[in-house]
């Protein structure tokens, strides 16, 4: 894979071994990029493939999902076959990227919709609960973050580990070069500088997040559940 913005000298290898837990099975980190644009020449999209050639650079597996073809939310049933790829997808994952363009000072409908066909929980499994997230997004004017923290608070709702850095292009247009690769500048090293930090977290986290999730509130809701059953039995 060539990337030829990125200064060799000042590259470093992720060390897996001092960041995962004991008994991680070492596989490479599992990534979905979701973007929020249909457009042909579509900067989320551009952004995202970007972001998945420096995720694999850091020794991560990743996935995209292309939303063309995505029903609205409630528009169709679950059983849908793009409903059915993007849940797939998510509970393959152990981490994800969000991007999406600032539209009328919001994440577009387009990118909401993705995150709306994701339940909190899937046939016993929670399909982002515990898992690293990252956020970037593209403007088309000047540089904004309103798109970015909605996702924010929308990762938190997803019971996400949303990481601390973050990347937004502004004028994205003038960023990408004809074939669509991302133009050597300060927003091109933050964007290296965020993947990095979400494979550094998603080694940290995933053989740890049954632990971080495991909560006082639903153990007693587990224990109620339990001693009913038992007190029905005996009856």
């Amino acid at each position: 894979m060539t990337l030829p913005n990125l200064s060799e000298n000042c590259v470093r290898q992720i060390d897996s071994e001092l960041l995962a837990a004991a008994g991680d099975s070492g596989h490479p980190p599992r990534i979905l990029l979701l973007y929020g644009s249909l457009r042909e020449r579509s900067y989320s999209r551009l952004l995202s493939e970007e972001a998945a050639r420096l995720l694999q650079h850091f020794g991560a597996e990743t996935e995209t999902f292309n939303p063309a073809g995505l029903p609205q939310p409630d528009a169709a049933d679950p059983t849908h076959e793009k409903v059915v790829e993007l849940r797939a997808k998510a509970v393959w994952a152990e981490g994800m990227v969000w991007v999406s363009p600032e539209r009328h000072g919001a994440m577009t409908g387009i990118f909401k919709s993705q995150i709306d066909w994701l339940p909190l929980e899937l046939g016993g499994v929670r399909p982002t609960q515990g898992k690293t997230l990252a956020l970037c997004q593209v403007s088309g004017g000047s540089q904004s973050f309103n798109a970015l923290n909605q996702m924010r608070v929308l990762g938190r709702w997803m019971r996400m580990v949303t990481i601390p850095n973050q990347s937004s292009v502004p004028k994205a247009f003038a960023e990408f070069d004809e074939a669509g690769r991302m133009l050597p500048s300060p927003y091109y090293n933050r964007l290296v500088d965020v993947m990095e930090e979400l494979v550094k977290f998603t080694w940290l986290v995933r053989a740890r997040s049954n632990y971080l999730v495991d909560r006082y509130s639903e153990r007693v809701e587990s224990a109620e559940q339990l001693s009913k059953r038992v007190n029905q039995r005996s009856l």
